[in-house]
């Protein structure tokens, strides 16, 4: 056989592999889009819709969603012909907050902030400059969850965001700012880049971050972060419930409880809570 012609098989062969690769990519990809569209909405959804969300064919969709249910990735409610997320990526999932291991050790002073302030607790950590709930003690009054365990959340629209953003530098909360922007969730939300910078500097005297209906109106959130032991933000806790409870009254005395617990939970992690100064 030729020279020539062993070439153009090897480069043939070539062309299949690469092709084969960028085709796995590329199904890996859509079927990730897929468990992402899924959790964002417990209802679950009905193949026509997924298609829609994803931007898939229904076909594709389907033949995706097959591989995904036969790995209990997903399942399939057959009264409703909806598509729920499956068991199999909660069990995924839970080892993201096995890895981060101080979320056993969170729980009893998530419970002691519940107490205190007879609101939501919550510990929440930074993603890729978004905020993600890792876990929470629901309060025993009426409340409603703006954010859902393991959902994400832009750092500029949160309590909990705001609080980490507080211990950054104006160059990295710029950066922060131009990748994601400042949404306008409600007539509350910070907008512009100054108001924002002149709140992180009162997060900073202070030493707790206030949503203030920024997110959603009727809903407040109190936080301040949990440091490791090199003095960097390792996460944050947050207290959230109706503005008819948590009041303009309260607010100190609920920032204060936060601030101390989260100081009290920085020290049992064996961390160090460094004294923010304002810019």
């Amino acid at each position: 056989m030729g020279k020539n012609v062993i070439r153009r098989k090897s480069l043939e062969t070539r062309s299949v592999s690469e092709a084969d690769r960028d085709g796995g990519v590329q199904s890996v990809d859509r079927a990730l889009s897929i468990l992402e569209t899924l959790a964002e909405d417990d209802e679950g959804y009905r193949l026509s819709d997924l298609a829609v969300r994803t931007g898939l064919s229904a076909s594709t969709v389907h033949r995706l969603l097959a591989t995904l249910e036969s790995r209990r990735f997903v399942q399939f409610d057959r009264a409703e012909s909806k598509w729920h997320v499956g068991v199999r990526s909660f069990t995924v999932g839970a080892s993201f907050a096995r890895r981060r291991n101080f979320t056993a050790q969170a729980i009893p002073y998530l419970r002691k902030l519940r107490d205190l302030t007879r609101e939501t607790a919550n510990l929440a950590v930074v993603d890729d400059e978004f905020i993600i709930v890792l876990t929470r003690m629901e309060s025993r009054e009426i409340m409603r969850s703006l954010t859902k365990v393991g959902g994400r959340v832009a750092m500029v629209t949160s309590g909990v965001g705001k609080a980490v953003l507080a211990t950054y530098s104006d160059e990295d909360v710029g950066a922060v700012i131009r990748h994601h922007g400042m949404p306008r969730l409600t007539e509350k939300s910070i907008v512009r880049p100054s108001d924002l910078f002149r709140e992180l500097n009162v997060i900073r005297k202070q030493g707790f971050a206030v949503d203030d209906e920024e997110a959603e109106m009727g809903l407040r959130c109190v936080a301040a972060v949990v440091y490791n032991a090199l003095a960097e933000p390792l996460a944050a806790i947050s207290v959230s419930g109706l503005t008819s409870r948590v009041t303009d009254a309260r607010l100190p005395e609920i920032g204060r409880v936060v601030r101390e617990v989260a100081a009290e939970l920085t020290a049992a992690l064996g961390g160090v809570t460094p004294v923010l100064k304002p810019a």
